[in-house]
């Protein structure tokens, strides 16, 4: 852990329930940055985003869901044609192999239909803790967990929520702080917040909303995974 601990799961508490009201007002309505029109596509890129930005996703899937839509389409994808269609993303010929097996799955296992569970998510390659949560509260407004990402996990170390930095444990903690009826405010909540008002590189952020809810905050810059 490179930062120190300094709250009590009291103060924890509290300061959560800060942070998550001013989440719930700033983004009231929960919603992926990941352009996608079937519900395959939208798994598809929420595996090609990780390590890697909306942004630059966005620019590969724009042109590749001209071609790609369906479960059958992906599954029946040539492994060196779609890993060229994709090279600019990070990782890319993993994730070529867990997208192509995911759909193969989906196609075989789960009639093409993405499932509804975490349990069942995560039986798919490619697809983690994080990863079924994101497409379960974008897909069916299921939330049953809260998913950890570089944003969220940059804030619960920041705001110092959590001792852990393992993605899955910061999700429990963070889980455990928040009513369950709230769950789906956090992720796309930071998301946001990180992504347009404070970015990960240690900057002078005194004056953003939620570093005025809790000082220290502006000191503490944890180091990436």
């Amino acid at each position: 852990m490179d930062l120190p601990v300094l709250s009590t799961p009291e103060e924890r508490k509290k300061r959560m329930d800060a942070l998550l009201a001013y989440l719930k007002e700033a983004y009231p309505h929960p919603k992926t940055e990941l352009t996608y029109t079937t519900p395959i596509q939208l798994v598809v890129a929420v595996i090609l985003s990780a390590q890697c930005t909306d942004k630059k996703v966005n620019h590969v899937t724009d042109t590749i869901y001209q071609k790609y839509k369906t479960v059958d389409d992906f599954a029946e994808a040539d492994p060196e044609t779609f890993s060229k269609e994709t090279s600019s993303i990070t990782f890319h010929r993993a994730k070529t192999k867990a997208i192509i097996a995911t759909a193969k799955k989906l196609r075989d296992e789960f009639g093409g239909v993405i499932p509804r569970t975490d349990k069942e998510l995560v039986t798919l390659p490619g697809i983690a803790y994080k990863t079924a949560h994101v497409v379960l509260g974008e897909l069916y407004n299921i939330y049953e967990g809260i998913p950890t990402d570089t944003h969220v996990r940059r804030f619960a170390l920041r705001f110092d929520l959590t001792n852990q930095t393992d993605l899955t444990k910061i999700s429990k903690d963070l889980e455990a702080l928040v009513p369950k009826s709230d769950w789906k405010y956090v992720n796309n909540g930071f998301v946001l917040y990180g992504r347009y008002i404070c970015p990960a590189r240690p900057h002078d952020c005194d004056e953003h909303p939620l570093t005025k809810i809790w000082p220290p905050a502006a000191m503490r810059w944890p180091k990436a995974k």
